[in-house]
C-alpha cells in the first residue's frame, strides 16, 4: 500500500498528487469518482463511461443494419485511450 496525503483548501478543494493522477489516467478537466464501499472506505476512481456518454459519440445510425455492440466497443476504446494520449503529449 502506498500512502499519499493532500491538503483540503478552505473552498473544500483538493489537489490530487501527480503520481496518483497518472495511475488513474486522468488529467486537467477529467472527472474522478469518490466511491464509498460497503465497508465505509472511500476509493478514488477515474470516471467510467456510461452508455449515454458513449452513444453521444456515435455518428447517426445508417438505414442498414449495424453491429451496435461493436460500435459501442470501438467508441469506448477510443475514449479510454484519450487520457494516455494526453499523458504522452505532456
Amino acid at each position: 500500500m502506498h500512502l499519499r496525503l493532500a491538503t483540503i483548501s478552505s473552498k473544500g478543494q483538493e489537489t490530487i498528487p501527480i503520481d496518483v493522477r497518472r495511475r488513474l489516467g486522468v488529467g486537467a478537466s477529467d472527472r474522478a469518482a469518490f466511491v464509498v464501499t460497503n465497508e465505509g472506505n472511500v476509493e478514488l476512481r477515474a470516471e467510467r463511461f456510461t452508455l449515454e456518454s458513449v452513444l453521444g459519440s456515435l455518428a447517426a445510425l445508417p438505414n442498414e443494419s449495424i453491429d451496435l455492440d461493436r460500435e459501442i466497443a470501438d467508441a469506448t476504446a477510443e475514449a479510454a485511450a484519450e487520457p494516455m494520449r494526453r499523458l504522452k503529449r505532456q
